[in-house]
């Protein structure tokens, strides 16, 4: 592994190449990533502009950008029978709103779900789309179908463009710790679960870890949420050499943690662009986050763990065959995103990865990076393996032996 502090000619070098990297990009793909999703409609936005203009039995709606604890308040005021009615005339708008109770953001995003389906299906029949289009709102159909069945607890959800999504596994409102999986490029609504290489894709990583997690401390309330609730940069253009996602990224993920029930423990678990949103939203998350963990990261838009200005530990892994590794981690002109999370000099606790493969095997059952995870995740710092044996990565933690 090469330290990011090496010598002058390698730096010269990883600038020449990042720069290069950044012409092929502009040359082949120019703006339009940057200049995507802009001034479109979107069905989220158009209930919350009826929301906004609704009132339950005489009742004005609170705005529904007021702080959580606000409408946590509003719908405490609210009988069952009141709730219900909100969810069903404002799916999206409830489905998606920080402050709501948990349970009824379940329900108003199944609902929700139920009515995009049924958008698909009908868009599968249109014969102004092209057969790759008919192909995507089958493919739609069918996920928006999965995802609505009553044993899911979808957070948050958002059908336009490529979509956003949320589900929590464990019971949120009970838990005495949440973890949240922040994932990288190319996370969308059909790609937020998969069959196969089910470990790579949200779902899997969230299911996994909370599995690991029980596993780790048996009768432990835990809750992991799989958040792909921004949007991702699309493929390794220039989207995901900048921090454009990751900035309106970093807002999204503050306001969930904000708005979690209670006052549990937080950890976030940030893969590839993912720890991208993390470094972003260091500085102004709540002191609940106790741990930020990335593993496969491009940087975190950082030149050292103490320069996020957060007091959550800082966690790093890396697998040996991750492709990441050759990324110049460096920042040029706004393109790239600093610092290597894993090198001496940027003061992270780099924990093992033995037995991941690749840059999407971190959650991989039986690998040391899940393994750590899970400890982290519990507060059992004692059984984190730090990378190459040396048990400094878990030194200076309460309660936790250096041995």
């Amino acid at each position: 592994m090469t330290s990011f502090d090496s010598s002058p000619q390698l730096g010269v070098w990883r600038a020449l190449l990042a720069l290069t990297v950044v012409f092929v990009m502009l040359a082949t793909t120019g703006w339009t990533a940057v200049r995507q999703h802009r001034g479109a409609a979107s069905p989220l936005e158009a209930t919350l502009s009826a929301w906004e203009r609704g009132r339950i039995d005489g009742r004005d709606l609170p705005d529904a950008d007021a702080p959580a604890a606000r409408l946590a308040q509003f719908f405490a005021s609210l009988t069952a029978h009141q709730s219900a009615r909100l969810a069903a005339r404002y799916p999206l708008a409830v489905g998606n709103m920080n402050g709501a109770p948990v349970e009824l953001r379940y329900t108003a995003n199944r609902i929700a779900l139920q009515q995009a389906r049924r958008i698909e299906r009908e868009r599968m029949h249109d014969d102004r789309l092209s057969p790759v289009g008919k192909q995507t709102a089958e493919r739609r159909m069918k996920r928006f179908g999965v995802m609505s069945r009553p044993h899911r607890q979808v957070l948050a959800f958002d059908p336009m463009g490529s979509g956003r999504m949320a589900e929590v596994f464990g019971d949120l409102p009970r838990a005495e710790r949440v973890s949240v999986v922040v994932p990288g490029v190319d996370t969308n609504v059909l790609t937020f679960e998969r069959t196969q290489r089910k470990y790579a894709a949200p779902v899997g990583m969230a299911q996994a870890l909370y599995g690991a997690e029980r596993k780790a401390r048996p009768g432990a309330r835990t809750a992991v949420i799989a958040w792909a609730d921004y949007t991702t940069p699309v493929g390794l253009g220039v989207d995901a050499a900048t921090s454009m996602r990751a900035d309106d990224g970093a807002i999204r993920l503050d306001s969930l943690v904000r708005a979690l029930p209670g006052r549990t423990p937080v950890a976030l678990y940030c893969h590839s662009y993912g720890s991208v949103v993390c470094g972003v939203a260091a500085h102004r998350l709540p002191s609940r986050v106790t741990d930020i963990a990335v593993a496969g990261s491009p940087g975190m838009r950082s030149d050292s763990a103490s320069g996020l200005g957060s007091r959550a530990r800082i966690w790093a892994a890396r697998d040996s065959d991750d492709w990441i590794q050759d990324v110049p981690h460096m920042e040029v002109g706004g393109l790239g995103h600093g610092a290597d999370p894993v090198s001496a000099g940027f003061g992270a606790r780099v924990v093992s990865a033995d037995r991941a493969r690749g840059h999407t095997g971190y959650f991989e059952p039986g690998t040391d990076s899940l393994s750590n995870f899970a400890e982290i995740g519990v507060g059992g710092y004692d059984g984190v393996r730090c990378a190459g044996g040396d048990p400094g990565c878990r030194e200076g933690i309460s309660g936790t032996a250096a041995a």
